[in-house]
């Protein structure tokens, strides 16, 4: 993608303002009170900051108070701090799995070898010797004349999906943008595709490098409650089953039925693949669903614009997290989601006493705590679907999600990189810091469709997401890169994700700064940032340009 010639121009104008703000009005974000928040939000007495659970009342009155005090006021429909969400909430119980292959059964235990899930509305799910299908990446995108079904019918079948799409294996194909995953390589996106062809269910195959996580991860997430916005017609949208099983399972799934996995994944990256039938092998699954409907919240705060109070900056983070789960090898069972997310809702804290404390700004600024953002992105989507303030009016937006407590580092990362101008707004005032800006430092995961940034910018809101990454800039480096790479191999979605008082907090805060100075210069101007050429987001944004002066 690039800029065009107006865009350009557009941005050149700016950046010197920009990076003045940086100098000249940035407020000293103070380390201990981040960390103060992060330690209560991720308290034990937090329970895991489940959604629609006891705890969540908790986080509301935590959050609603803070902003307040930062002189914010209730942001939310009919002059509430909280936005009401409601959701149908699934618990799958007495699971029992099995493959049959070819006259042999092989149990499957939930956790084990494979994780079922549903969120289809029902009692009872029973699927009796389904035929197992292998349709490569599960992708139909006529766009890029790619067809993983072809003709072949799947209704009634449960079909076996690679995670990602074919450029990860094979980034010079470029079908799907290289390295870089497209939003045909999520999870989600495999769901809805197959419950749009009529499948019973669907099994992901999970390896670790194409998913960005290891297995730990998809046994945390997926074998809880799954939760979901409610649906018209949810059967035309959702599946029986959802699940992933491990890679050596369906290594050894694929033996038995006479097919070798690892040449069909090397089939399944070119456009002329076919689906192939694992024959003889079905997969049999009956288990109970318990389906009630919940009511969890967004807390909003709002801090009015003195001369366009019409025209929204957003700053986002979701303040929910797993909750309580199975224990670990210590026993513990409180998902304390301390870097994730607690640092993210603590940075909206501090920003809020940041702007309530400075000069009131000519645009709103508006803070965003969503929940429900670990069950699937549900309340930005819910928000995104249903805005409290007009989306053609919102100028851009701000996410942040798990943000950097191990020490100042060179550079500062864009998921997404390449999208909108926020790019170089935002690359003006980090050079001013002595860093650089790393355009996504790994596309291939996903990222930019795995926070809430998501659901707005889908709907043309010129939204970004980022933070610190790269090499340390301060002493002990080979300490800080180890405590990291540790996070992400160890902490991440476990129960070991906790407060620590020996953080070093201060490259959040300067991701703090840069957050502040691009928000506040957008807020005191008459510029809207604009969608990069190419983008798929900017046909959604041109629709409403009427709408804004």
């Amino acid at each position: 993608m690039r800029l065009s010639v107006s865009v350009a121009a557009l941005v050149a104008g700016a950046l010197l303002s920009v990076a003045g703000a940086a100098s000249a009005q940035t407020p000293t974000f103070d380390t201990a009170r981040l960390s103060e928040h992060v330690r209560i939000l991720s308290d034990d007495s937090f329970e895991g900051r489940g959604i629609a659970t006891p705890a969540e009342a908790k986080v509301i009155e935590y959050l609603s108070a803070q902003y307040g005090a930062a002189g914010f006021e209730p942001g939310g429909p009919n002059g509430q701090w909280t936005q009401d969400v409601t959701l149908n909430r699934f618990t799958a119980s007495n699971i029992r799995a099995r493959f049959n292959v070819g006259g042999t059964t092989v149990p499957l235990t939930q956790g084990e070898q494979i994780v079922i899930s549903t969120r289809l509305p029902g009692d009872h799910v029973m699927l009796a010797n389904a035929p197992l299908v292998f349709v490569g990446y599960g992708i139909d995108a006529p766009e890029r004349q790619w067809n993983d079904f072809k003709d072949v019918d799947v209704r009634g079948k449960v079909i076996v999906v690679l995670v990602n799409d074919a450029d990860f294996e094979q980034p010079e194909l470029n079908t799907f943008g290289g390295r870089a995953m497209t939003y045909y390589g999520r999870w989600t996106y495999k769901y809805e595709e197959a419950a749009r062809k009529g499948a019973a269910g669907v099994i992901i195959v999970h390896e670790t490098a194409p998913a960005s996580y290891g297995w730990a991860t998809v046994t945390n997430s997926w074998s809880g409650p799954q939760f979901d916005i409610v649906r018209q017609n949810a059967a035309a949208e959702r599946v029986q089953m959802e699940s992933w099983i491990q890679r050596d399972v369906a290594v050894e799934l694929f033996r038995a039925a006479g097919q070798d996995f690892e040449a069909l994944k090397v089939a399944a990256r070119s456009p002329d693949f076919r689906p192939v039938e694992l024959s003889g092998a079905t997969i049999s699954a009956m288990f109970d669903v318990a389906s009630t409907q919940v009511t969890t919240h967004n807390v909003i705060a709002r801090l009015p614009g003195t001369t366009h109070p019409d025209e929204t900056v957003l700053y986002t983070a979701h303040w929910d997290h797993i909750g309580v789960g199975a224990p670990d090898a210590e026993g513990d069972t409180i998902f304390n989601g301390a870097v994730d997310n607690a640092t993210g809702t603590a940075g909206l804290l501090e920003m809020a006493r940041a702007f309530g404390s400075g000069p009131r700004p000519e645009r709103s600024i508006v803070m965003i705590s969503f929940t429900a953002e670990e069950s699937g992105l549900l309340g930005s989507e819910y928000y995104a679907s249903n805005p409290v303030y007009p989306l053609a009016t919102t100028v851009g937006g701000f996410n942040v999600d798990s943000m950097n407590v191990y020490g100042r580092v060179q550079r500062y990362g864009i998921t997404g990189y390449g999208q909108s101008d926020l790019d170089e707004r935002i690359g003006a005032v980090v050079e001013s810091q002595g860093r650089t800006i790393q355009p996504d430092a790994n596309p291939a995961s996903g990222g930019y469709f795995r926070s809430d940034h998501f659901p707005l910018a889908k709907r043309g809101v010129p939204m970004t997401y980022g933070g610190s990454t790269g090499d340390f800039r301060d002493e002990p480096i080979a300490e800080r890169q180890a405590n990291r790479a540790e996070y992400g191999r160890s902490r991440y979605h476990q129960a070991a994700d906790e407060w620590s008082p020996n953080w070093d907090l201060s490259g959040q805060v300067e991701d703090l700064q840069v957050l502040y100075a691009v928000g506040s210069g957008l807020a005191n101007s008459r510029e809207w940032p604009q969608w990069k050429d190419g983008s798929e987001f900017g046909p959604a944004r041109a629709a409403t340009a009427d709408q804004r002066d």
